[in-house]
């Protein structure tokens, strides 16, 4: 499958449309995204979308999160979907090598991500790339609205 990764910084109909075939399959709880909600992700300066796409669509897309901190420089990888039609066919891999580039060439020392245990392939890239399970706990708390 020939694939290009690129980085996105409008909102255009044609990313609208492949974050609505897109987010259902990487969440079931996620809200569908308007016009307005992904112009605003991919305008946020901490934000670099990047998406994979072949000739044809939009197959994949991952958003790497850079936050300046006291403790440095942190980088963390969001979101990544790959169509099920283009799955095991490298597209997640070359979304997070680019993303990886990306963040050590803006001068962050480590990148991190969550994956559920389930998604067992998408774990096996990870650490396939170098990432290392880290021994954290995660807390989450919801708001209400």
């Amino acid at each position: 499958m020939d694939v290009r990764v690129d980085i996105v910084r409008e909102a255009d109909p044609e990313l609208v449309d492949a974050f609505g075939r897109l987010l259902p399959q990487l969440s079931s709880t996620a809200k569908p995204l308007d016009h307005q909600a992904v112009h605003r992700m991919v305008t946020c300066d901490a934000n670099t979308v990047l998406v994979a796409r072949t000739s044809e669509a939009i197959v994949g897309t991952l958003t790497l999160v850079l936050l300046p901190l006291p403790s440095g420089l942190r980088a963390r990888v969001e979101d990544v979907v790959v169509d099920s039609a283009a799955r095991g066919q490298g597209v997640a891999g070359r979304l997070t090598q680019e993303a990886l580039r990306i963040a050590q060439e803006a001068g962050a020392r480590t990148v991190d991500l969550t994956s559920r245990p389930d998604r067992v392939a998408a774990n096996r890239l990870y650490e396939r790339l170098g990432f290392r399970v880290r021994q954290s706990t995660v807390y989450r708390r919801p708001l209400d609205g």
